[in-house]
């Protein structure tokens, strides 16, 4: 097992992924590889994939060399620890509202010293090897393992600082549309009330050197934030990306066999 996650978490330089809601395929992690990404943003919150799933998915983008985030669907701990045990380097929990919540998710996730997740030795997460020193085990399982907390309430605002300064928190990723509605203002993303909350999570995450992420709808979006400082920029979703390309090419030879086919009447008659 690797530690690519970790070894992107720790550079601030342009990492750019795709978010997979739908297509957990075999061929994904290399599909995507190909394309040119350097993570992947798997969803349990609201794709309704299980477990099992994304067990799989996991190994698909393993095979690929293509770091996994596994964003859970709860702050509960069987969700957090079974998410790493089934080999997420990066887990990312929704609704980080305090950094008390914060310091007990990286407990959820780390191995003694650094935390009280349950040891499961020689399985997924280890690649399935069953020797060698425990506590070196366990050492390098928390080396490997990365959080993020997902900033998207106002509470979360709040007390961003604080939660970027938790031990155990390599990151901070902002959900949008959620964070808009918690302030009120849903889908208003360029309220001021909105931007302020942005550019208050972008100050927690670079003050403590921390990681900043965020989904991104289009290329000038994902432009205009990487060079805001965000250096986990994750372009659109496979639902979407699929939608966009079949539409375009549907919509194009719609448009140019009109008026082919009005020539050829015209030709007809």
């Amino acid at each position: 097992m690797t530690n690519a996650l970790k070894r992107l978490c720790r550079s601030r330089e342009l990492k750019l992924g795709h978010f997979l809601i739908e297509f957990a395929t075999p061929g994904i992690g290399h599909i995507l590889k190909g394309a040119g990404c350097d993570f992947v943003f798997i969803d349990m919150e609201h794709s309704g994939f299980s477990f099992e799933t994304v067990k799989s998915a996991v190994r698909y983008c393993e095979a690929a060399q293509l770091p996994a985030i596994v964003r859970v669907p709860s702050k509960s701990y069987h969700h957090i620890a079974r998410a790493a045990d089934i080999g997420a380097e990066a887990v990312m929990v929704p609704m980080v509202d305090t950094d008390a919540e914060a310091r007990e998710l990286v407990s959820h996730l780390k191995y003694t010293p650094l935390g009280a997740r349950g040891v499961a030795l020689g399985i997924a997460h280890d690649n399935f090897r069953g020797a060698g020193p425990v506590h070196e085990r366990l050492a390098a399982a928390n080396e490997r393992t990365c959080l993020f907390a997902l900033i998207e309430t106002a509470s979360g605002v709040e007390h961003v600082d604080a939660i970027a300064a938790v031990e155990g928190v390599d990151g901070l990723w902002i959900g949008h549309f959620d964070l808009s509605s918690s302030l009120g203002i849903p889908g208003e993303f360029t309220h001021p009330k909105f931007v302020d909350a942005v550019e208050r999570i972008g100050a927690a995450a670079h003050r403590h050197g921390k990681a900043l992420g965020r989904l991104v709808p289009d290329a000038a979006s994902g432009i205009d934030h990487a060079a805001r400082g965000f250096d986990f920029v994750c372009w659109s979703g496979d639902v979407w990306a699929l939608q966009e390309a079949v539409r375009g090419g549907l919509d194009a030879i719609r448009a140019g066999a009109r008026p082919a086919a009005g020539r050829a009447k015209q030709a007809r008659a």
